[in-house]
């Protein structure tokens, strides 16, 4: 087998560029930041680039002289061919004229090599059928995003012409797609729109509460308004099965259903036809649903990104962040460390395919005894990275869950009252937003107080 079809790579243009180096001192500032010794593929190439690179990082010149002592130094020296080695590489040039066009061939080079070697890694994970596939998709992916950062494709560095370009463009965008103020995907209740404007692509918003409060309802009634508005949601549900998910969306888009027929099988022929209607709507919803309970971020990642390749992922929910399988190659960490981490992956997620992601949390039990029960940041369960990560963090209320006749703060009636705690947002306000549900919690919308209330409270 020919060996060279295995490892690309062009002697003489290495002499070439650590040529340009050597008889130009300007010549390295151009590279430095672009090439890396393992780049080279000839032996006493890597030496002397990475003696080049010491004497440019330290601050002194780099010349012929220099790098003969800087190699001679680092017992290099035989290794990159003596004295005359270097003296040959200057009289290959006469100038540093098209190097930056040398230097990326040269890292081209280097990133087919290495796509080689991670692909052959890989083959055997492939062909082991008891090998889970979802790893080996995610460690392929893995070696994509690598292969990108290396050859420059995920290069975000931009002057401020540039900049400002962009940025005007992302404001006369939200002029264009506001309706009634709303520049981000609609949530389904006004007077959270009103405070957010939407979910924003490329944030992390984290959902949080207490268990039993209703995350996983409230994430629907999310996933079903976004889909409704004409967006493409992905729902990784990994405490609740699938069918589970679909009998909360057949009763909220059929409410006179009742949830204990449902569950009971005991419904009646009038009951049946609402089933069958209200799946046929729902259908037609562009929603996927992954029920996968070992889930973990980074499969999350690689699912996420092959439906957006197909137009077909335009924002993220997951239930919830403590269930996601943590997987890490570092050994003696505690669970917070692993919670902050899948955190700041889910951050890169939204920034990655700049779509919102929504990640479900659980809150401690700190608020349970609080007087009102109310939930605060620092009541997010187990680190504290989750709201350093998190452009947005929304605390879910019930005060009826605690006997409360009342809400604190509004005084409205608590029955069927729910509060989204816009506890930290980023780019925007703060403040509450009030939501209504019915008793089996499966259907929301916004609050409306009772007209005994409203008549009471009219002057």
């Amino acid at each position: 087998m020919n060996t060279d079809l295995l490892q690309p790579y062009d002697a003489e243009l290495e002499e070439v560029v650590l040529g340009a180096c050597l008889i130009e001192s300007a010549s390295m500032a151009l590279v430095g930041d672009k090439l890396r010794p393992e780049m080279f593929y000839v032996d006493a190439h890597r030496e002397i680039y990475a003696a080049l690179q010491n004497l440019h990082r330290a601050g002194r010149p780099v010349d012929i002289i220099t790098a003969k002592e800087e190699l001679a130094a680092r017992g290099k020296l035989d290794v990159a061919g003596g004295p005359y080695n270097l003296t040959r590489l200057c009289m290959r040039v006469a100038s540093s004229a098209h190097l930056e066009e040398h230097v990326q061939i040269v890292q081209e080079k280097f990133v087919r090599r290495e796509m080689i070697l991670g692909l052959h890694r890989l083959l055997p994970s492939a062909a082991d059928e008891t090998v889970d596939l979802g790893d080996t998709l995610a460690d392929l992916r893995h070696l994509a995003d690598y292969l990108e950062g290396e050859c420059g494709c995920a290069d975000h560095l931009r002057d401020m012409d540039r900049l400002m370009e962009d940025t005007v463009q992302q404001v006369r965008m939200r002029v264009e797609h506001n309706v009634d103020g709303i520049t981000g995907i609609p949530t389904g209740l006004n007077e959270l729109d009103r405070i957010t404007t939407g979910w924003q692509r490329g944030d992390l918003d984290i959902i949080a509460a207490r268990p039993s409060v209703g995350k996983t309802a409230f994430a629907l009634h999310l996933a079903h308004s976004a889909a409704a508005a004409g967006y493409h949601v992905t729902v990784y549900s990994l405490e609740m099965q699938g069918e589970r998910l679909g009998d909360r969306w057949l009763l909220a888009t059929a409410p006179n259903v009742s949830p204990d027929h449902l569950r009971g099988g005991q419904l009646t022929d009038d009951e049946q036809w609402q089933v069958s209607r209200a799946a046929t709507e729902l259908s037609r919803l562009p929603i996927h649903v992954d029920d996968n309970p070992s889930t973990g971020i980074e499969r999350i990642r690689a699912s996420a990104r092959l439906l957006q390749s197909k137009g077909k992922c335009d924002m993220v929910i997951i239930d919830y962040l403590q269930l996601c399988e943590m997987k890490t190659e570092q050994k003696n960490r505690n669970r917070e460390q692993e919670v902050a981490e899948t955190s700041r992956k889910a951050k890169l997620l939204a920034k990655e395919l700049d779509i919102p992601v929504v990640l479900l949390c659980q809150l401690n039990r700190d608020c349970e005894t609080r007087r009102g029960h109310r939930p605060e940041l620092n009541d997010l369960r187990e680190s504290g990275a989750i709201e350093q990560d998190a452009d947005m963090v929304m605390l879910l209320y019930r005060p009826e869950l605690y006997g409360l006749t009342t809400e604190p703060v509004s005084k409205f009636p608590s029955e069927g009252l729910g509060v989204v705690i816009v506890a930290k947002q980023r780019n925007g306000q703060t403040g509450d937003a009030y939501f209504g549900y019915n008793k089996s919690l499966t259907k929301m919308g916004d609050y409306v107080p009772p007209e005994t209330w409203m008549k009471l409270h009219a002057k």
